[in-house]
């Protein structure tokens, strides 16, 4: 009894376990983003391909999902803590093999085991937010759930092309810092309480899928969810390499700034559209989406660093409000022992259309050079938005004329 009241009182409260979870995901994000300033200085040290470097960065991803696909719902039936404890392990491990590589296998294995990690902790972390957001804001777990990534994404491509330029070790001090920073979370997730206060018969098949009532939504916003991640796939692979030769400069920093630029414009959109309702969001990020996407194919075909960084801003509002949109739309509509299954398949979405784009575009570039690359993707990402828009639209006009005869 006396063992069991020390543990208790040793458990942080569901408030500051909340934002312990949020910072974790952060982190996992956070981890992610920081490899793209380096694979310029690792692609001219071990001299690999633009095709290879996508390829490094695809691997990540492609982990991730075979992680999402075994173990989506798997904190449904055990718990989250476990599970999330579990992922910090393994990104631990991770970044070991950051710290002691020395050629591009090393970096293939980082990122497989990095992609794991990040795999089994996301859906339980993003299920955490629902479980332990408080009452009276309802509307918290998904602004979180949203904005988080993106501010993870920022600050892990800001601060690694900062250190790449200006720090001591470049190729080691970044990951340093990360292996603090996950043991650290790994002792916050330790002493939070457990979120899942229901749970579902274990089930060894793996359970990734869409309720029947949430599946027209759903469908509704595919075309927006790949248009979306497909951008951000493409800015964290070859977006610096991009930045750099439209600017004529060698400095890694334009890299780091052009992700942070989309994933920070992103998280304010975030914020600023958090009160709003999910169709109004989907529409708004529908067509800043296209707007930024056609500036941006034209800042590329006029070699205009300037306006590319404000393309990308464009780009970051629709990246952002649109994810919110979609995230709220579709968790809000989940029943509780379903939503890791749910978050499970709309990663899986999202973390296909950050990949496998991004590898067509590093074959791309090997044929045709990184600027018409950039010119094609950016043009098909870019009727991809324009479809999700019209999806998005069409989808809205029976819940407005429902309105409308409801309130006649």
């Amino acid at each position: 009894m006396l063992s069991r009241t020390m543990q208790t009182s040793a458990r942080i409260g569901r408030g500051p376990a909340f934002w312990v979870a949020a910072t974790t995901l952060g982190l996992f994000l956070f981890a992610a983003a920081a490899p793209s300033p380096l694979y310029g200085v690792y692609a001219a040290k071990w001299r690999f391909s633009p095709a290879a470097l996508t390829e490094v960065f695809a691997i990540y991803a492609i982990a991730l999902l075979l992680a999402l696909l075994l173990t989506g719902s798997l904190s449904d039936s055990v718990g989250r803590r476990p599970v999330i404890l579990t992922a910090l392990v393994i990104q631990i491990g991770s970044m070991l093999l950051f710290l002691f590589a020395t050629d591009i296998r090393w970096l293939f294995a980082a990122r497989i085991a990095q992609g794991i990690a990040t795999g089994v902790a996301t859906s339980p972390l993003a299920a955490s937010f629902i479980d332990l957001q408080p009452p009276e804001r309802p509307t918290l777990a998904a602004i979180v759930n949203s904005a988080t990534p993106a501010v993870g994404l920022a600050l892990g491509a800001l601060a690694s092309a900062v250190l790449v330029q200006y720090g001591p070790d470049p190729l080691h001090l970044i990951y340093w810092l990360m292996l603090i920073g996950f043991v650290l979370a790994g002792a916050g997730i330790a002493l939070m309480p457990e979120p899942a206060q229901q749970r579902r018969t274990l089930q060894l098949v793996p359970r990734v899928g869409v309720e029947p009532a949430v599946r027209p939504a759903f469908i509704a916003g595919l075309p927006s969810l790949i248009a979306g991640w497909g951008v951000g796939g493409f800015y964290l692979s070859l977006g610096p390499n991009l930045v750099l030769q439209l600017a004529g400069s060698s400095n890694r920093v334009l890299g780091g700034l052009a992700i942070g630029v989309l994933a920070g414009v992103g998280v304010a959109a975030i914020v600023t559209a958090r009160a709003w309702q999910p169709g109004r969001s989907m529409i708004v990020g529908g067509m800043s989406l296209v707007a930024g996407l056609g500036l941006t194919v034209v800042a590329v075909a006029l070699s205009a660093p300037l306006l590319f960084f404000a393309a990308t801003a464009v780009t970051g509002v629709g990246f952002g409000i649109g994810w919110l949109g979609v995230l709220r739309s579709l968790v809000g509509l989940a029943s509780p022992t379903a939503r890791g299954a749910l978050i499970a398949a709309i990663f899986v979405v999202a973390y296909l259309a950050f990949s496998v784009p991004a590898v067509a575009a590093g074959y791309g570039v090997t044929q045709v050079g990184l600027h018409q690359a950039a010119l094609i993707y950016g043009a098909a990402i870019g009727v991809l938005a324009i479809v999700g828009l019209v999806a998005t639209v069409l989808a809205s006009r029976p819940a407005r004329v429902n309105a409308s005869l409801a309130g006649r």
